[in-house]
Order: C-alpha cells, then sequence, then structure tokens
C-alpha cells in the first residue's frame, strides 16, 4: 500500500474509533434529543433564541432556534454572539493557571506578592487559589457602585476584612475571581481584556470570542432580555472583564469543552493548565469546588445538581478541605452556569463520556431549569 493509502487508512480508522457512540454519526438523532430538552423551555419561559452545541466523541453539533432579536426578527446563527456571564470565570482561571505553568504566578502565593501595596493588609494575605475558589474569606457578589476607578478598587480591597477564616465557608462572588484576574494581569504584563482575546483565545483556536466585541461583529451580538422582557445587555464595570464579560458562540464554547476534555491538540502547557482547573480543593455537600468549574462524582443524581445550581448557592456556605486536593478525574460532571440581565448560559461535560453540552440564551431563566435540559440531553446521549 502506498504511503498515501496509509494516511487514509489510518484517517478512516481514527475516524471510526471516535464515534464509538452511534449518535455521533447521526445529526438527525442528536438534533430530536436537542429539540425536545429545548424547546419546551424556550415556551415556558418566552425566551426569543437559543443556540445549542453538543459533542459527541468528538464530533460537535451546532443546533440554533429563535431570534437573535425580536425588534429585527434576525434568525439565531452559529454566528451568534451571547454574553457568557459567569462561565467567564472559567477563561480567568485558565488565564491564570497558564501564567502558572509559564512560571509567571503561582496560585499558592499570596496576594501581596503581586499587589507590593496590599502587604500589611489582610487581603494581602489571601492566597490566590482561595480567589479561584470562592473561599478567600467573605465578598459581597458585586463590587459597590461606586468603585469606578482602578484607585477607588485597590483603596477597597486595601480596607477589606474577611468575614471568616479563609478556606472555610465559600462565599459565591465576582470581587474575588475578578481580582485573580487582575492579578494575573499584572504578573503577565499586559492588559486583561488583552491577554484574553490575543493569547488565550487565540491559543484555544477560538475566533469568535470576545471581551470588546469589535465593531465588525456587532451585527452578531444578540439582543438580551431581562425576565420581564425588557431589552438589556451588560455594560461595562470594575472587574467586569474578569468576572463575567466574555461574549463568544456555541461553537466556540463547544470547542473549549473539547479543550477541557482533552479532545482538542493544544500546547502541552496550555493543556497541563487546563487540567489544573479540573483540581479539586473543597467539598460542598455532592459538589466538589474545582478552580471556578464545579464537579460531581459520574454518575450524578439530577437532584444533587439542581442542588449545586440553586440560588442559595450564592450564600455563604461551610466547606470542607480536600487534603490533599483531588487530581483531575474522568468520571466526574463538570459544569458551569452564567447569567447577565439579559442572558442565560450553561455548560456541562462528562469527561469519560465523551460528551459536553453548551446552551445559550438570549433571556436569563432559572439555572435549573438549565441543569435539567441539559441533563436530559447527556442522559439520552449517554443511554444509547
Amino acid at each position: 500500500m502506498t504511503s498515501l493509502g496509509l494516511k487514509i487508512l489510518s484517517a478512516a480508522l481514527i475516524s471510526a474509533c471516535a464515534c464509538t457512540n452511534g449518535f455521533a454519526a447521526d445529526e438527525t438523532k442528536v438534533r430530536a434529543i436537542a429539540d425536545a430538552a429545548i424547546k419546551p423551555l424556550m415556551e415556558t419561559y418566552a425566551i426569543p433564541g437559543v443556540a445549542v452545541a453538543i459533542t459527541v466523541d468528538g464530533q460537535d453539533h451546532i443546533f440554533t432556534y429563535g431570534v437573535e432579536s425580536k425588534e429585527t426578527g434576525r434568525p439565531v446563527a452559529p454566528s451568534t454572539l451571547f454574553e457568557l456571564g459567569s462561565i467567564s470565570k472559567t477563561f480567568t482561571v485558565t488565564l491564570a493557571a497558564q501564567a502558572e505553568m509559564n512560571g509567571e504566578l503561582s496560585l499558592s502565593d499570596k496576594v501581596s506578592r503581586y499587589l507590593p501595596s496590599m502587604q500589611k493588609k489582610p487581603f494581602g494575605d489571601v492566597i490566590l487559589m482561595n480567589l479561584a475558589t470562592h473561599t478567600a474569606g467573605g465578598f459581597p457578589l458585586q463590587l459597590p457602585d461606586e468603585i469606578k476607578t482602578e484607585k477607588q478598587l485597590l483603596g477597597y480591597f486595601a480596607a477589606w476584612h474577611p468575614s471568616y477564616a479563609a478556606g472555610t465557608q465559600r462565599s459565591y462572588a465576582n470581587p474575588s475571581i475578578g481580582m485573580l484576574g487582575y492579578i494575573t494581569a499584572k504578573s503577565m504584563g499586559g492588559d486583561f481584556a488583552t491577554l484574553m482575546e490575543e493569547k488565550l483565545f487565540a491559543a484555544l483556536g477560538l475566533k469568535n470570542s470576545f471581551i470588546n466585541v469589535p465593531k465588525s461583529r456587532l451585527a452578531d451580538y444578540a439582543q438580551g432580555y431581562k425576565r420581564n422582557g425588557e431589552p438589556a445587555r451588560m455594560s461595562p464595570a470594575m472587574l467586569s472583564s474578569e468576572a463575567y464579560g466574555v461574549k463568544s458562540t456555541a461553537g466556540d464554547m463547544i470547542r473549549f469543552v473539547g479543550a477541557n476534555m482533552g479532545m482538542i491538540k493544544l500546547d502541552e502547557n496550555l493543556q497541563q493548565a487546563i487540567a489544573n482547573t479540573h483540581i479539586g480543593y473543597f467539598g460542598v455537600g455532592a459538589m466538589t469546588q474545582d478552580l471556578i468549574w464545579e464537579q460531581y462524582a459520574y454518575p450524578a443524581a439530577l437532584n444533587s445538581l439542581l442542588d449545586g445550581n440553586l440560588p442559595a448557592m450564592l450564600k455563604t456556605i461551610p466547606v470542607s478541605a480536600l487534603k490533599p486536593p483531588m487530581k483531575p478525574r474522568d468520571d466526574v460532571w463538570i459544569n458551569k452556569t452564567g447569567s447577565t440581565n439579559g442572558f442565560g448560559a450553561y455548560v456541562a461535560f462528562i469527561p469519560k463520556e465523551h460528551l459536553g453540552v453548551v446552551i445559550l440564551a438570549n433571556k436569563s431563566y432559572p439555572n435549573e431549569k438549565r441543569v435539567a435540559a441539559a441533563y436530559q440531553i447527556l442522559t439520552a446521549l449517554s443511554a444509547d
């Protein structure tokens, strides 16, 4: 057999092996599963538009529903940009983990090593890992509205005092991960948004993901809607880029899911950095807190997933430190929700099954309904 023939045969064998799940080659069946989960959701919550991406054994499927804007009636397309809300945090910790792999910071360091002005301040003693796991000692969900400048930001953290000992309570907070992003950018000697767009997104092969949507793509930026139906898009604020500022497409996000499952060839350091974001540091009921990502032992019970994504998880909750931290595992359900005033998003994947789903909507709706829809999709795919 010729060299070319061997290459063709090898490619065919790889393709055949990749499709271990019968759905991987059957777009119609995957679409039917997505339709059954998404169409009732849209009807119940009057969601104008949704983009769903599903990966099955390395094969991606993208399905779109409804409209980008009720005013224009333009249909949702694979190119439609959605606000990711707090799913953006997973990119922030990936950038931090990559900086650690490159020797630019260490997540075991104190804040004061990177922000000398915080020396002898309580915030200066916070470990970066605690910023990435919501366990730094207690912050409000959002920064106070009056903080508009970097000087005011640093003044706020210089005056901060913990409400509890680091590593004992989980308090979900945008200021915490926001400051990890701020510190990461400082350690890398660059602007956070620029580092994300030109370094991280580029290295991941994400060509349709942005902190600042360029003028050439504004037409693809979906109009978001509040739960009462009023139009809404996020407004830039201090630490918004670091905590909830990414806009992306379903296609880019399912590629990111593939990267998180080790199914896309990347730079070795970046792939290790991604894996490091799946290290488990704290137990919170059935949920394990990774670096922003949240994981559950697989197979995961729907009730456990729902409990872990309820609004109550935004409150202060006791945690149990995992000593040593849990190494990345394949037999887990990993997920993250994200919301802004006008958008609702959810990402979930099961590395062991080579399955993942992304649900992006231009209206915010209850987290538990997103989880249930994703569970319905992934359960149907894994059962066949």
